[in-house]
C-alpha cells in the first residue's frame, strides 16, 4: 500500500494538511472509532452492545476483521488527525466474521453468489468541520487506488437516513425505489420488509433535496439500491442497500469516482 500512503497534501495559510491510509496501529483503530463515537453516537443518537460509552468508541464485532481508511489533517493535534474513516470488508475478512455487517439487514446473495470480487464499505464518516470541503474526495480517491489494487468489481454497502419515521421519509425512499432499483442480477433484498408507501413522487426536488449527501454522491457515480429498507432502532436510522457496479459505470462517471482531487 506505499502508493496510498503517499496519498497527501500539503495545503497553505492553516488549512488542512491531508493523507489517507489504511490504519496501522491500535491507536489508528481507536481514533477511527472516537470519530465515529462522535457522528454516530453523539450526533445521530446511535447505540450498540459494543459501543463503549465511558471511552467515547463507536465499535462492533466486525472491526476485529475489516481494515479503517483514514483521513488525517496533520494538521491537528496529534491526538485529533483523524477527521474521516471508511470501514472495508472483503470477502475474506466477512468468512472470518461470519458474515458482511450487511448482512444483518439485507439478503446479499445476488452479491455473495455472483462469483465476483466484491468489498463492503462502512461507517462512513467524517467530521463536521470537514463536511463540504475535499475531504470525502480525498477519501475516495484513496478507496479507488484500493479498488483497482485489488480488482474489486462491485462496492456495496449499508446507508442510512437519519430517523425512523417511514412516513416522513416516505417521498425520498419512493424516488429512490423508482428511478434507482438495482438491476435482479445485483439487486439485494431487506431482510425486514415495512410497508413503504411508493406512491409517485409530486415534488421530486424536495423528495431529492431530503436525500442525504452520501447516498446521492453514490447515484451520481451510477449506484443503485437495493429493495426495501431496514428500520435500525438501535442506529436511529432507516437504511438502504447502495451498489455500485464498476463494470456498469459510464466513463464520466469512472472519472468522477477515481479521478484526480
Amino acid at each position: 500500500m506505499s502508493k496510498l500512503a503517499e496519498l497527501s497534501d500539503r495545503m497553505v495559510n492553516g488549512a488542512p494538511l491531508f493523507e489517507t491510509r489504511l490504519a496501522r496501529t491500535a491507536a489508528d483503530i481507536r481514533g477511527a472509532q472516537a470519530l465515529r463515537y462522535k457522528i454516530f453516537v453523539e450526533e445521530m443518537g446511535a447505540d450498540g452492545p459494543l459501543v463503549d460509552h465511558a471511552q467515547a468508541l463507536e465499535r462492533d464485532v466486525f472491526d476485529a476483521h475489516a481494515e479503517q481508511l483514514l483521513l488525517i489533517d496533520l494538521a491537528r493535534a496529534p491526538d485529533d488527525q483523524i477527521v474521516g474513516v471508511y470501514r472495508l470488508l472483503g470477502r475474506e475478512g466477512a468468512s472470518n466474521a461470519g458474515q458482511f455487517y450487511s448482512e444483518t439487514e439485507f439478503d446479499l446473495s445476488p452479491l455473495t453468489q455472483s462469483g465476483r470480487t466484491v468489498m463492503e464499505l462502512g461507517r462512513s464518516c467524517l467530521h463536521a468541520d470537514y463536511r463540504g470541503g475535499a475531504g470525502m474526495s480525498y477519501l475516495w480517491q484513496a478507496l479507488a487506488e484500493i479498488v483497482k489494487e485489488r480488482k474489486v468489481e462491485i462496492l456495496f454497502g449499508v446507508a442510512s437516513f437519519h430517523g425512523t419515521d417511514l412516513d416522513a421519509l416516505a417521498p425520498s425512499l419512493s424516488l429512490l425505489h423508482q428511478n434507482y432499483l438495482a438491476p435482479k442480477d445485483i439487486r439485494v433484498t431487506s431482510k425486514l420488509k415495512p410497508h413503504l408507501n411508493n406512491e409517485p413522487v409530486t415534488d421530486r426536488v424536495a423528495a431529492m433535496r431530503n436525500v442525504p449527501a452520501l447516498i446521492k454522491a453514490y447515484l451520481r457515480l451510477g449506484g443503485f439500491i437495493g429493495d426495501g429498507v431496514f428500520v435500525d432502532h438501535a442506529f436511529n436510522t432507516t437504511d438502504v442497500c447502495l451498489i455500485l457496479d464498476l463494470a456498469r459505470m459510464t466513463p464520466k462517471q469512472a472519472s468522477l469516482y477515481g479521478g484526480t482531487r
